[in-house]
């Protein structure tokens, strides 16, 4: 395989998953905010804010004041935006473009199907009355596409690479989102006394990578900032964790790295050393620095990237 068309899997698979996860936080974050228990959390500004760290923490910076219909346009729509969820499925369906041989006609069409629908999606329609039924279109076909690429490919190297990509994003997303929720309770906290260890931005947290549910089933409370954490970051059992994440992306690297003992500058070596780093935390460990945590974490996943780029994508 050419190193190109193994760059454009494993891109295709990240486009994929980070569409998801930003259509699903635009619907909870916004809707959730709509009943929301306190008035800061009902905020239009707060809400706005919270989504544009997440989709792009670059455009807060010059921003004071937020317009609703042309924030969720940007994160939705907006073909001008780089992090727009149309920007990101057109980008999933260029690089499935040239991979073409060496993925499935359902997968490859259920895509093709997809990016259609976004692009056609009423643009006033979006802006009046249809985030809802956006947001529900994306977090409802992507998982398909993930059950095309489990159920139609061979599940060899080319499966190994878009499964990198896909589990590589899920946990940069996640521990965003994370990131983001944090915020949002210290914001709480400093303006309104809202204590952090029981925000209701934890709540929201879990409901935006859907382990609300699982997540009172394994605790049996309500969400604190101890246990959405622990879970979301050090559960090996729930599946949007990330320890989760870690340990899928270690069991597939090993597609693609063949050594006993990979070399010490390798992808697959410091993707053993974080799975193993992070097996062994607790979530005092965690909650000691959590800020320094995120941002180290946000540093090695994107140094994953740069290694594996290194190893595999730019070899000839």
């Amino acid at each position: 395989m050419l190193a190109r068309v193994a760059n454009n899997l494993f891109w295709m698979g990240r486009y994929i998953e980070r569409s998801e996860h930003i259509a699903r936080y635009l619907n909870v974050n916004y809707f959730s905010s709509l009943d929301a228990p306190n008035d800061l959390s009902q905020s239009r500004q707060f809400v706005l804010r919270s989504m544009l760290f997440v989709a792009d923490e670059e455009e807060l910076k010059d921003l004071k004041e937020f317009d609703e219909q042309k924030v969720l346009f940007d994160i939705g729509l907006n073909p001008e935006k780089q992090f727009s969820i149309l920007n990101s499925i057109s980008n999933a369906q260029q690089n499935a473009n040239s991979a073409r041989d060496l993925i499935s006609s359902e997968l490859y069409e259920s895509i093709n199907t997809l990016k259609r629908a976004v692009i056609s999606f009423d643009k006033d329609k979006f802006l009046k009355n249809g985030l809802f039924e956006f947001t529900k279109m994306i977090t409802t076909n992507v998982p398909s596409l993930r059950t095309k690429i489990r159920g139609t490919l061979l599940h060899d190297e080319v499966y190994a690479i878009i499964m990198l990509g896909i589990y590589i994003e899920r946990a940069n997303q996640v521990i965003r989102i994370v990131n983001s929720k944090y915020n949002d309770a210290l914001v709480g906290k400093v303006n309104s006394d809202i204590s952090v260890e029981t925000s209701y931005e934890w709540t929201t947290l879990l409901k935006c990578v859907e382990s609300y549910d699982m997540m009172r089933r394994y605790y049996r409370k309500a969400p604190t900032s101890t246990t959405a954490l622990d879970f979301l970051i050090l559960n090996p059992y729930c599946p949007r964790s990330i320890m989760k994440s870690l340990h899928n992306i270690h069991y597939y690297i090993g597609y693609l790295c063949k050594d006993d003992i990979p070399h010490k500058d390798s992808a697959a070596f410091f993707i053993g050393k974080l799975k193993y780093e992070h097996q062994y935390k607790t979530i005092e460990d965690v909650q000691g620095d959590l800020k320094g945590f995120i941002e180290k974490l946000v540093e090695d996943l994107s140094l994953i990237g740069e290694k594996m780029d290194k190893d595999y994508f730019s070899r000839f």
